[in-house]
Parts: structure tokens; C-alpha cells; sequence
């Protein structure tokens, strides 16, 4: 675990390209409610081949945003071709497993039951219904594809997460990265590995979960 102080505020904003961006201002500013807060208008900036481009903000609460760029002729072929899986961003072909594909998506945090069916039944009215709501551990969660093809998730937590929980969470990872630096690793592997580092470190934990 790292020792270093912790500075950070959170997230300033994500962002990501698109090509649509009438129906991206449709999903994110008119469907799900989230404003306008910012755009930079770039004519000739960077190398002499980067194209012009519009970069907007949304706003998603706790001064966070997620933020779009438009690059004005940009070819969509440069996205991959038409009919693979994947966003604009990165596309993948037919032998990739879904689950894959789907592992990189945005979460944005609502704070209770109320919040999350609210936004269910925005997205449900809309052209981008919702395509899962699924109870995963602590939390409940929405998803849908936005129109660039990224997944997006609303999520709300349905208790706290407790200190056990986090010490559970650094024992995982530190188990992960002892058994993904020896050859072949597997899910058992991990979990034998974390059993060895519970027994070694259990001692001084006492009065950590009391």
C-alpha cells in the first residue's frame, strides 16, 4: 500500500472523441439533464495536420464533468470499420469476447433508489433505453450505450463500504500482484495467495476491524 499523502480532489473531467455530437448534446444535456458548463473552440491549434475541433463540457455533479471533442472533417473511418464491436474510440473484432469490450465504461455516483429509478425512466423515454439494472455487492447500477457506443453507468450504493472491506480490498491486490508475476495465473491462485497473506498479516490487524 502506498504511504504518499493523498492530494487529489476527485475527478476533473473524462473525455472522450465523438462524431455525433448533436445526438451526444441529446443524450447527456437533454435526456439525462446534465448542463452545458464549458466549451474551448480550437481553429489552428497543435501541428499543422491537427484538424479544427469544438471541446464541450457537461456538468455531472460535484464539479466533475464529462467532457466530448468534435474534430471538424475528421473521417468516422478512423474509429474502425463500420460493424465491429467497440466505440468510436476503439474497435474490437467478431472473436472478442463481450465482456471485454464492455469492461471500460464511466460510472457516475446518485445518491439513493430514487435518484437511480428517476434516471431509469429518463433513459427509458429516450432513444438510449436502459439495457441492465443489476445488484452487484454494495451497490445497484444502470446501463446503457451513449450514441458514440461508450458504456454508461448510473450507480447508487446500497450500504457503506467498511474498513474491513477495505483492508479486504488492499489484501486482494496485493495477493493479484504476487500471483500475475509468476507464470500462468488463475483465480484460484489468488485466493490461495490471499489466504497465505491473511495467516502472515492477521496479527496486527487486531485492532484495525474492532
Amino acid at each position: 500500500m502506498s504511504e504518499r499523502d493523498h492530494r487529489v480532489q476527485g475527478v476533473d473531467h473524462v473525455a472522450f472523441p465523438t462524431f455525433d455530437p448533436a445526438a451526444t448534446v441529446r443524450f447527456y444535456r437533454d435526456v439525462l439533464g446534465f448542463p452545458v458548463v464549458h466549451s474551448i473552440c480550437a481553429a489552428g491549434w497543435g501541428p499543422e495536420d491537427h484538424p479544427d475541433f469544438i471541446h464541450f463540457f457537461f456538468d455531472i455533479g460535484n464539479s466533475d464533468r464529462i467532457a466530448f471533442f468534435y474534430y471538424f472533417g475528421t473521417d468516422t473511418s478512423v474509429g474502425g470499420a463500420e460493424g465491429e464491436k467497440g466505440d468510436v474510440y476503439a474497435r474490437f473484432g467478431a472473436d472478442v469476447p463481450e465482456y471485454f469490450v464492455r469492461s471500460r465504461h464511466l460510472a457516475i455516483h446518485v445518491d439513493d433508489e430514487e435518484d437511480l429509478l428517476e434516471y431509469r425512466r429518463r433513459l427509458d423515454a429516450s432513444d438510449w433505453p436502459v439495457e441492465m439494472q443489476i445488484q452487484h455487492e454494495t451497490i445497484e447500477s444502470i446501463y446503457t450505450h451513449d450514441p458514440n457506443g461508450y458504456m454508461f453507468e448510473i450507480t447508487r450504493a446500497m450500504r457503506p463500504v467498511t474498513p474491513q472491506e477495505d483492508l479486504d480490498a488492499n489484501l486482494t491486490i496485493d495477493a493479484l500482484l504476487d500471483v500475475v508475476a509468476e507464470p500462468e495465473p488463475t483465480f484460484g491462485k489468488l485466493l490461495a495467495r490471499k489466504a497465505e497473506l491473511i495467516v502472515e498479516k492477521a496479527a496486527g490487524w487486531e485492532t484495525v476491524v474492532r
